[in-house]
């Protein structure tokens, strides 16, 4: 069975877009529309999904209003996440507060959007490159930690070397493969493999998921 998602966005353009894109898609399905917070808590009830792909400005309720309702009908692996065009800090830690598995610009490539949502799917976390500098210093419990000790953490992640806690850090930063070569005094190159290591040890995509699996984890 392919992935089922409930598509919640006021906008009638912008879900005849956004639904459009899945055409192409035939592991994944929009289910059903809905163009406010209570047709999406009603429809979220009613139909199960596997995904709700939420807007953040919705005429009735906000987005993250309408994401805690849905939650609290504790819907088997049902999971939100938010796709927004909305970059505000206090939206950000109020749409991970109210439990949203995903936090995704609108302006996202296609192709990535599915492999986001495939992801999520499974379980993990998913956090746009734009909006990681506003949570890696303020984390706050809004991405819960587990609390593992560092020699935990290598053990359940194929143990990162010094070098690459190092790396790890500056990647949390923001800092780019340049900047973290700079700042370690190492070549470009190597700053690179150490970054491609990291992922590969993390078991995930991307440099992104990488930082926020580190503070997720208490690592950093």
């Amino acid at each position: 069975m392919g992935i089922r998602i409930l598509l919640v966005e006021d906008q009638k353009l912008m879900r005849i877009g956004i639904k459009s894109l899945f055409d192409d898609y035939k592991e994944m399905e929009i289910i059903a529309e809905a163009q406010n917070g209570a047709e999406a808590i009603e429809k979220s009830k009613l139909l199960k999904p596997d995904i709700v792909l939420m807007d953040i400005g919705l005429p009735d309720m906000t987005g993250i209003e309408a994401t805690k309702k849905i939650l609290e009908l504790n819907i088997p692996n049902l999971k939100v996440i938010m796709l927004t065009s909305h970059i505000s800090e206090q939206e950000i830690f109020d749409s991970l507060s109210a439990g949203a598995f995903g936090y995704i610009m609108k302006d996202i490539n296609t192709e990535f959007l599915m492999t986001i949502i495939k992801t999520i799917k499974n379980g993990a976390m998913w956090i746009d490159s734009h909006v990681v500098p506003y949570i890696k210093d303020k984390n706050c419990g809004v991405i819960p930690p587990r609390q593992l000790s560092r020699a935990g953490f290598r053990e359940t992640h194929a143990n990162l070397t010094q070098r690459e806690y190092e790396v790890l850090k500056l990647v949390v930063d923001g800092q780019t493969n340049s900047e973290i070569a700079k700042t370690l005094t190492i070549s470009e190159h190597t700053a690179k493999a150490h970054v491609c290591n990291i992922i590969q040890k993390l078991v995930v995509d991307d440099r992104t998921q990488a930082a926020v699996k580190a503070l997720k984890e208490g690592l950093v």
